[in-house]
């Protein structure tokens, strides 16, 4: 072998192991599992964010449909994984109730809070061929005895908001938990519920063909899409929540991989084609950095924990 072709070979492998190092680095898979059945919202604003992450960090980003406890089996595999970066969960309020009222084997605290991404407007809507126009309506229909409300998950945020809900009307009716907000949809459709709560963007498919019927906004204002729908509290009950929609990892998620997310957050949020997307699905903006994020997740969950005791549910 000549120098020269010595030369040209070991320049082929310098540019081959490059190209090598260059598709492993884009080929990383992470996976973001999820507590919610396929449709509900944790599982809709996981698969749509998907593929315009994976644009900004380099990576492939596949869900997973981890169901079982309101999020318990989730939060147990997420804190026996290894914290390399290649597994996280999407976050809401579920975990933190799960938490409390269950006693898995893990819970909240088992796991590294990474950063929240999003605030997620909880809407009460109803088929929109029911006889219940307005939620007056179906308040009333409780108020003389009857009433079917449905909410995701046993020990969800919804589920909290439906019974604080009947406290706050003075009214008893039968509350049904679903394992996502799929299932609970299927039976506001076919009148089994009165009602039901969720986001728009688990129902924003069924409210474009014109099957669902909005009731009102469980928040402190009303929605850019619909301004004319009002809050609950503009119909004269005294209740607003704001859900969080974020990620967390198993403890001891490595530095980098944190100021990785951060950084990849704020251009995520800025990318016009997504914009549109969350924008459509009523999703607001809500980026928190990791140390807030932990600063933030350790007085909600605090604060949950007054509430549940206040209310007589945990001891």
């Amino acid at each position: 072998m000549t120098a020269r072709s010595g030369l040209i070979a070991a320049l082929v492998l310098t540019l081959v192991a490059a190209a090598c190092t260059q598709n492993n680095q884009t080929s990383r898979v992470v996976t973001m599992v999820t507590h919610s059945s396929p449709g509900g919202g944790s599982d809709v604003f996981l698969r749509e964010m998907a593929p315009h992450l994976s644009k900004i960090m380099g990576a492939t980003f596949i869900v997973e449909n981890l169901q079982g406890g309101s999020g318990a089996k989730a939060m147990a595999a997420i804190a026996k994984a290894k914290p390399d970066g290649g597994i996280f969960y999407a976050t809401t309020p579920t975990f933190i109730y799960t938490s409390l009222l269950s006693r898995p084997s893990a819970s909240y605290t088992d796991l590294e809070p990474l950063v929240n991404i999003f605030y997620d407007p909880e809407v009460l809507y109803t088929a929109a061929d029911s006889r219940f126009k307005t939620l007056g309506d179906a308040i009333d229909h409780a108020r003389r005895g009857g009433g079917k409300w449905g909410a995701a998950n046993p020990a969800s945020l919804e589920r909290q908001v439906m019974e604080r809900l009947k406290q706050k009307a003075g009214v008893t009716p039968a509350v049904t938990t679903f394992e996502g907000g799929g299932d609970m949809l299927i039976n506001v459709l076919n009148h089994t519920l009165d009602m039901g709560i969720g986001e728009l963007q688990e129902i924003r498919s069924q409210l474009e063909a014109g099957t669902l019927r909005l009731l009102a906004v469980v928040g402190d204002d009303r929605l850019p899409q619909f301004p004319e729908l009002e809050t609950v509290k503009e119909q004269g009950i005294d209740l607003s929540v704001r859900k969080f929609r974020g990620l967390a990892g198993p403890k001891g998620t490595p530095p980098d991989v944190i100021a990785a997310w951060e950084a990849a957050i704020p251009k995520l949020l800025d990318d016009p084609r997504y914009k549109q997307l969350y924008t459509d699905n009523g999703l607001q903006p809500g980026f928190i950095s990791h140390a807030e994020y932990v600063r933030f997740m350790d007085e909600f969950g605090k604060e949950t924990a007054a509430f549940l005791r206040e209310s007589g549910v945990i001891k």
